[in-house]
C-alpha cells in the first residue's frame, strides 16, 4: 500500500499515512496531533523495493 504524507495548515505537523487508494481517494484525513481536518497532502519520495539482489 502506498505512504502518503501530509501537513497540517493548523498545527504545522508533518506526518505519513499507509492507505489504500481507496481511502486516499475519499481524502478524509485528519491529523493525528490537533485533530483537525485542514490537512495537504505533501510531495514525497518514491522509494522501492526489489526482492532479489540486481
Amino acid at each position: 500500500m502506498p505512504t502518503y504524507e501530509y501537513r497540517c495548515e493548523v498545527c504545522k505537523h508533518t506526518f505519513s499515512l499507509v492507505q489504500t487508494l481507496a481511502e486516499h481517494d475519499r481524502g478524509k484525513v485528519i491529523c493525528p496531533k490537533c485533530k483537525k481536518k485542514e490537512v495537504k497532502q505533501t510531495v514525497s519520495t518514491f522509494l522501492t523495493q526489489t526482492s532479489r539482489k540486481s
